[in-house]
């Protein structure tokens, strides 16, 4: 147990004071925690969210001593892992045992359990979010009690619980279902924004998995493309991510006064870009170094107005906030069945911004997501957004049904903050 006094999210803006963290490192000690901490007792995992979901003046607990690989099937390609694992790690203990997974996002500090719970996905038309992985779960609930479910019995709770928001109860081990382990073929070119823009689908369809990139104030898109492949390995080129953030930074500031000149900098550099191309093992491909600090607002919109939103954004960012200099991320989704997956029964298309954690990023989400709104988009759970429970209702068909089977679970609102309770609609 660590008393503190200030905790605060990866990018530095959500703070609290929670008056307990714990840190359990068996099921025992996570069930005596949820039995007789101080409330509202919340699971933090990397703290990777944007949005105060973690946050909480009760207790607040990690996980990160309740990881690992507990079992595997290697016929069934089924892995048992604790819920604190981080991705980073995941990817380690599968390759050990010939699994993968499916898919990927780009960042791998996040524990499975804190992705699951909030839908983090990867980019494919055909390649769902994590939670599609799930074959079991086991969590332990308001009452202190521990829950196991499994995808062939217990369906319908898997798609009511598969996405949490860690308010289901204390999410402690899954089952994924995976793949063998397999190679990836990896290019990366730049290509005019609108011609990817008047493309979009069948440029998005091309490939296994498919996003891109857009600059602010560039005119191109930084495409990205990943296919299986059974080549042999070649190298992966240096990460120079960093360092191109830093460049777009510099301009930013050099230049803020001349946003013509710094747009045509950035577009001659852009278009002299050299593509990238090479084969890997999958854990080898997608996960890139991010160290510059951020903040993000994601929404999943319908696939087919994704160039349509992706346009008006570009035109507000290059109107009205020439401070933004962060890419913008845009990936696909296949449609799930989990009543709180903003994917749910929808393919989709996300659209992701971002600014710099040393400045204010309200007042640019603040003007973006009424474009996002517009379009019938559903927020990332741990981006940030200013959606309230009558907006999901509206968004969500099974969002009283996903209610009720909270509630049982947690009759006492044990994992019931402030802030979730005001995103519930429980004041």
């Amino acid at each position: 147990m660590t008393n503190t006094t200030r905790w605060t999210n990866w990018s530095g803006f959500v703070e609290g004071s929670p008056q307990r963290i714990l840190t359990p490192g068996n099921l025992d000690g996570i069930v005596e925690a949820v039995k007789t901490a101080p409330g509202p007792l919340r699971v933090v995992g990397a703290g990777h969210s944007f949005t105060p979901l973690a946050r909480t003046d009760g207790t607040m607990m990690s996980l990160e001593r309740f990881e690992g690989l507990v079992s595997h099937d290697a016929a069934a390609t089924v892995a048992r892992v604790r819920a604190g694992t981080r991705l980073g790690s995941l990817m380690r203990l599968l390759q050990e045992i010939g699994q993968g997974l499916p898919n990927m996002g780009d960042i791998d500090r996040q524990a499975i359990g804190g992705a699951l719970g909030t839908a983090t996905h990867g980019s494919g038309e055909a390649l769902g979010a994590y939670h599609t992985q799930l074959e079991a779960t086991q969590f332990v609930d308001g009452r202190g009690e521990v829950r196991e479910l499994r995808l062939d019995k217990d369906r319908d709770m898997i798609h009511a619980t598969g996405v949490a928001l860690g308010s289901f109860g204390v999410l402690t081990e899954v089952a994924l279902k995976n793949i063998p382990t397999y190679r990836l073929h990896r290019r990366k070119w730049v290509l005019p924004i609108k011609e990817m823009l008047a493309e979009f689908e069948p440029t998005m369809g091309a490939h296994r998995s498919a996003e891109f990139y857009y600059v602010p104030f560039s005119g191109h898109a930084q495409f990205i493309a990943s296919d299986l492949s059974d080549k042999p390995v070649s190298p992966r080129p240096p990460e120079e991510d960093e360092e191109g953030l830093a460049t777009l930074r510099k301009l930013r500031t050099v230049l803020r006064w001349a946003p013509w000149l710094r747009g045509l900098i950035i577009r001659t550099v852009m278009a002299k870009l050299p593509a990238e191309d090479y084969v890997q093992d999958w854990l080898n491909v997608y996960a890139s170094d991010r160290r510059t600090r951020f903040n993000e607002m994601e929404f999943h919109l319908p696939f087919e107005e994704g160039p349509r939103v992706l346009a008006e954004i570009i035109e507000l960012t290059e109107r009205r906030f020439p401070e933004v200099y962060f890419p913008m991320e845009v990936r696909s989704v296949a449609a799930d069945e989990f009543w709180l997956s903003p994917f749910y029964r929808r393919p989709t298309c996300s659209i992701a911004i971002h600014h710099d954690a040393a400045n204010d990023p309200l007042p640019f989400m603040r003007a973006a997501e009424p474009i996002f709104r517009k379009y019938g988009g559903r927020p990332h759970w741990g981006k940030m957004h200013s959606l309230k429970a009558m907006d999901f209702q509206a968004l969500y068909p099974r969002w009283k049904d996903a209610m009720d089977v909270r509630r049982d679970i947690d009759p006492q609102g044990r994992f019931i903050s402030p802030y979730m309770a005001d995103l519930f609609g429980l004041k």
